[in-house]
């Protein structure tokens, strides 16, 4: 089933302009952004471009994907965040045939069946709906074009890798790894992709929000000088748990309850916070060195992990970030970022930059994005860049990006279990493998899934 794409002319020049080559840093469109308070280079200090940020892709941001041939797409992994994924494709172009459904658990890819066909009237043949570990695979050699990963993310590197081999184009869902070695197969792996002039996308959607990509636009041409620091934060409500159900094995109710678990989703500091790391990563273009966490488990009603982390991460020219996650009923919700520079600084949570006497010197416009796009919506828009980079044939890879913010995190959670001080070489090197070598459904000895204790008690 297709849709017919409706672009007024105004849309149709801008997507021209924009979806040839990948678009790199330059002057800020007229139409994605505004400026309050007059020109930042008198108010926040004399503008210096951040050379290292020079070049960085610019994404395709037009409310829909360029027509072209029909990409037929497979699911792997049909919960909710992965047929809320399909539906987003199908909002962001047309031409769109949704082929295959992979899960490990029948009720779930059901579930998503139904739900694909009342969203966009397609539903997917019998013979192309797979149960099981291997369900991946199968999905992989339906026939299809692109494949969406979207199980929990303990997965991702082996069924990345598998779609690379394939010739497949990818998009994976964040984080796209929760141990160094799952980190440096997605590093392996994207190279091959390149190779192949493959598409990949990964779903850190601030990327593709219009509010962040303008203000990367603005830090990169020099609005706040230098970075000299940062805070990101996403401290929030308890997530969902699953209570055990009468007949599922231990293997069935960690999967159906993946997000408590931290072999499964890399705990979340990895699993959420990620994206708020990944935007410091982005913006400041810098290496990191080295870090120190803590963290602790108050709350959880399920699995193995942490309720809240704090770590203090240091960057190869001694710059600070801190980061700060909680998923705890009760207590004040913050999920933004703050970066400071030597002219001024810029946070997430309004959108603005300030110079160092807090006059504000540029504010993302909302509203004017709302007269201008039809579709303001990150997780379509980053379909939109995608489907655009597969019909122009045109280098799109965040696997890089997505696989380093990931390892970050992954750093700040196992420097917050051990209590020790982490370097980033000594994360990238490390043996740590969270994948079970032969996963399969049925009890484990659960004796192995502790609650981290760092330190030492007192003797």
């Amino acid at each position: 089933m297709s849709k017919k794409n409706t672009l007024s002319r105004r849309q149709f020049l801008s997507s021209a302009a924009l979806a040839g080559a990948a678009t790199t840093i330059g002057a800020t469109s007229p139409i994605l952004s505004s400026c309050a308070g007059g020109d930042s280079s008198t108010k926040a200090g004399a503008k210096q471009p951040i050379e290292r940020l020079k070049g960085w892709r610019i994404p395709v941001l037009t409310d829909m994907a360029i027509d072209g041939a029909t990409v037929r797409v497979g699911l792997v992994g049909c919960g909710g965040q992965g047929t809320g994924d399909i539906i987003s494709l199908y909002s962001a172009a047309s031409n769109i045939e949704i082929v295959a459904l992979g899960d490990v658990v029948k009720d779930r890819l059901e579930g998503s069946r139904d739900r694909i066909e009342k969203e966009t009237g397609q539903r997917v043949a019998d013979d192309k709906c797979f149960v099981g570990f291997d369900s991946y695979q199968k999905v992989i050699d339906s026939g299809i074009d692109l494949v969406l990963l979207v199980t929990p993310p303990v997965f991702r590197s082996l069924h990345f890798e598998a779609a690379v081999k394939a010739g497949k184009h990818a998009f994976m869902e964040k984080p796209i790894a929760v141990d160094a070695i799952g980190a440096n197969r997605i590093l392996a792996a994207s190279k091959m992709a390149d190779s192949q002039k493959l598409c990949v996308a990964t779903g850190t959607q601030r990327r593709h929000q219009r509010s962040y990509v303008e203000a990367f636009k603005q830090i990169a041409d020099g609005a706040i000088g230098e970075i000299t620091g940062g805070t990101v934060y996403w401290n929030q409500n308890m997530l969902w748990y699953r209570s055990r159900e009468k007949g599922w094995s231990d293997m069935e109710w960690m999967i159906r309850d993946w997000v408590n678990w931290s072999w499964l989703s890399g705990d979340h500091i990895v699993e959420q916070h990620m994206h708020n790391i990944d935007v410091f990563n982005w913006f400041s273009g810098l290496k990191p060195a080295s870090c120190v966490g803590f963290g602790a488990r108050q709350r959880r009603v399920t699995g193995d992990q942490y309720d809240m982390f704090g770590v203090d991460y240091v960057f190869d020219n001694g710059v600070h970030m801190h980061s700060m996650c909680r998923q705890i009923d009760g207590c004040t919700s913050n999920v933004s970022e703050f970066i400071q520079g030597t002219h001024g600084s810029w946070n997430s949570a309004n959108h603005e930059i300030k110079d160092l006497a807090g006059n504000v010197v540029w504010k993302w416009d909302s509203e004017k994005e709302k007269e201008d796009f039809k579709q303001t919506n990150p997780y379509v828009l980053q379909f939109v860049d995608l489907i655009t980079a597969i019909r122009n044939k045109t280098h799109l890879n965040e696997a890089v990006d997505s696989a380093n913010s990931s390892l970050l995190a992954v750093m700040g959670r196992e420097s917050a279990y051990s209590g020790k001080q982490i370097t980033w070489d000594e994360i990238k090197a490390s043996s740590q493998n969270l994948l079970p070598e032969n996963p399969e459904m049925g009890n484990m000895n659960m004796a192995q899934y502790k609650v981290p204790v760092p330190g030492e008690g007192k003797k």
